[in-house]
C-alpha cells in the first residue's frame, strides 16, 4: 500500500520541476519513468553531475531563470525545499490552483515500503544514520534519503527498499499534504530558520508537527517528553499512531528513559525490553543519549534484536563535523563541531559537555543573536577563542559573560592559543555559530583545519 493514494495528484502530463539539485533531478527521474512529461528549472546554474544526469535521461531542462508562462501550464509541480513559499512564483502556482508540493511527497506515492522519518532542530542526521546503521546490521534490505544521502525519488525510481530511514527538514515539511509516517520522531524544536517562518516559534513548531499528519492507529509517533516546543504542540497536534516518549527526567511506562544505574531502558508495547549502559555507548554527551533513545526505539518497533542494537549502539561512529572527538591531548579534549553554522548548534554543543570549555568561534555572522548562549557560556566557557575576519558581535555578545575573548590570526593560531589556556579535564571545542566562507571554502575544510591544527600540537 503506497503511502499516498494516486486519487490525490495528477499521474500523467505536464510534470514541471523547480530547482535542479540533488532532490529535484532524483523527482525528475521519478517522474519520467512513471510517464509524465517532465521540465526542470533551475533560477542558478545547474551543477554539472546533474546536468549531465539530466542529458543522459533525455529531460528538458533550464537553466538560470524560470519560464513561467510555461510552468504555468503544469499539472503538478515539485519544488526544491530550498524555494521559499513567498517567491512570486509559487505564488502564481498557489494561485491557479496548480499543485506544488514537495519530493517526499510526489515519491511516497510510488512505493509501499515502510518510512521511518526524523525530524528536529538538532541531532537529526545523527539519529537518522545512527538508525539506517542499527537496521543494515539488523539485515534489513534498508534505504537512507531525505535531507541526506541519495534522493527519495530517485530511490524509488531505481531501487527496491523495503524501509527508508528520511532525514526531513521543516522546508520538505511544508510541502507535504497526504503523506504519512510509519513511525514519525520529532527530537526537538529549537529556534532556527526562523526567518522562513514569520520568526514566529509557533509556526515553526506547527511545521514540525505536520510530521504526524496522516498517521493510523497502526503507527508509532516517537518525542521528546523533555523538550519544551514539543510538549507545548502535543495537546495543539493530535494523531491515531501510538506515542513513544523518550526522556531523561523521569520514569515512562512505555518509550525510553534512563534509569538509577545510568542505563537506557526501552519498553515497546509487545516486544521484549532493551536496556544499555549510557557509558557503553560510542556516542557520548546528554545530547547523544537522547539520539540513542529515538534510534532504539525505532529499532524496536522494527523488532531489531536487543543484541544487534546494543553492538550497533556500541561502535557507530558519528559523522564528521558534528561533535566529533579529534583527540585528548595532555587531558584535554579536542572536539571538532565545524558544522554548527547556527547559533542554536552551539547551544547544543555547549550544552553536551561539562565545563570548563575553551570555546573557537566565528567567521560570517548570518545575523546571529547570541542571548540564547549568555547562560551556557557564564556557567561553562571560561575562554572564548575568535577565528573570520569580523570578530565585533561576539566580544561585544559575550564581554561581561567570559574572563578572556581573544582574536587568532588562523585556525593553527587559535588552536595554539586554546591549547596553552587548556588545562587537564578541559575541552576545547571548535563551536562556530558562523558560516565558514571568510577564511574556509566550507565547514568540512574548516573542521579538517581544526583536526590538521590538533594533530600537530
Amino acid at each position: 500500500m503506497s503511502h499516498i493514494a494516486h486519487t490525490y495528484y495528477p499521474q500523467s502530463g505536464f510534470l514541471a520541476i523547480l530547482g535542479a539539485g540533488e532532490s529535484g533531478v532524483g523527482a525528475a527521474i521519478l517522474g519520467k519513468d512513471k510517464g509524465f512529461n517532465v521540465f526542470v528549472s533551475d533560477k542558478g546554474a545547474i551543477d554539472d553531475r546533474y546536468k549531465t544526469a539530466l542529458k543522459q535521461e533525455e529531460i528538458a531542462f533550464e537553466e538560470q531563470q524560470h519560464s513561467e508562462d510555461k510552468i504555468m501550464q503544469a499539472a503538478l509541480v515539485v519544488k526544491s525545499p530550498g524555494i521559499p513559499e513567498h517567491a512570486p512564483l509559487v505564488k502564481a502556482l498557489r494561485a491557479a490552483n496548480i499543485p506544488v508540493i514537495s519530493e517526499i511527497e510526489f515519491a511516497a506515492q510510488y512505493t509501499d515500503a515502510k518510512l521511518y522519518c526524523i525530524t528536529g532542530s538538532n541531532g537529526k542526521s545523527t539519529t537518522t544514520m545512527l538508525t539506517y546503521y542499527m537496521l543494515q546490521r539488523g539485515g534489513i534490505n534498508v534505504g537512507l534519503a531525505g535531507n541526506i544521502g541519495k534522493s527519495f525519488a530517485l530511490q524509488v525510481a531505481r531501487e527496491n527498499y523495503d524501509v527508508y530511514v528520511l532525514e526531513i527538514s521543516s522546508f520538505m515539511l511544508d510541502d507535504m499534504y497526504h503523506f504519512r509516517a510509519d513511525i514519525a520522531v520529532i527530537l526537538n524544536i529549537t529556534p532556527d530558520h526562523l526567518d522562513r517562518y514569520d520568526h514566529q516559534m509557533e509556526n515553526y513548531r506547527a511545521s514540525k508537527f505536520r510530521m504526524i499528519r496522516n498517521q493510523t492507529k497502526d503507527d508509532y509517533f516517537i518525542y521528546c517528553l523533555d523538550d519544551e516546543e514539543t510538549v507545548k504542540g502535543l495537546d495543539l497536534f493530535k494523531t491515531e499512531a501510538q506515542y513513544l516518549p523518550f526522556t531523561q527526567k523521569e520514569v515512562v511506562e512505555q518509550g525510553a528513559y534512563i534509569d538509577e544505574e545510568k542505563n537506557i531502558i526501552i519498553r515497546v508495547p509487545n516486544k521484549d525490553i532493551f536496556a544499555m549502559n549510557i557509558e557503553e555507548l560510542s556516542l557520548q554527551g546528554k545530547h547523544n543519549a537522547y539520539n540513542n533513545m529515538a534510534s532504539g526505539l525505532i529499532a524496536k518497533v522494527q523488532e531489531l534484536r536487543n543484541q544487534t542494537m546494543k553492538e550497533s549502539m556500541e561502535s557507530y561512529v558519528n559523522i564528521e563535523h558534528r561533535l566529533e572527538h579529534v583527540a585528548c591531548i595532555g587531558g584535554v579534549n579536542y572536539i571538532n563541531d565545524s558544522k554548527a553554522t547556527n547559533v542554536n548548534s552551539v547551544w547544543y554543543a555547549l550544552e553536551s559537555f561539562s565545563p570548563d570549555i575553551i570555546l573557537i568561534m566565528g567567521g560570517v555572522d548570518k545575523g546571529n543573536d547570541y542571548e540564547m548562549l549568555r547562560d551556557l557560556v557564564k556557567s561553562k566557557v571560561k575562554a572564548i577563542v575568535c577565528i573570520g575576519k569580523d570578530n565585533v558581535r561576539i566580544h561585544e555578545s559575550f564581554e561581561e559573560d567570559t574572563d578572556v575573548i581573544v582574536n587568532s590570526s588562523s585556525m593553527q593560531d587559535a588552536v595554539e592559543i586554546a591549547s596553552y589556556m587548556a588545562k587537564k579535564g578541559d575541552t576545547v571545542l571548535l563551536s562556530p555559530a558562523c558560516a565558514s566562507f571568510d577564511w574556509f571554502k566550507n565547514y568540512e575544510e574548516r573542521g579538517e583545519k581544526f583536526k590538521e591544527a590538533v594533530m600537530s600540537l
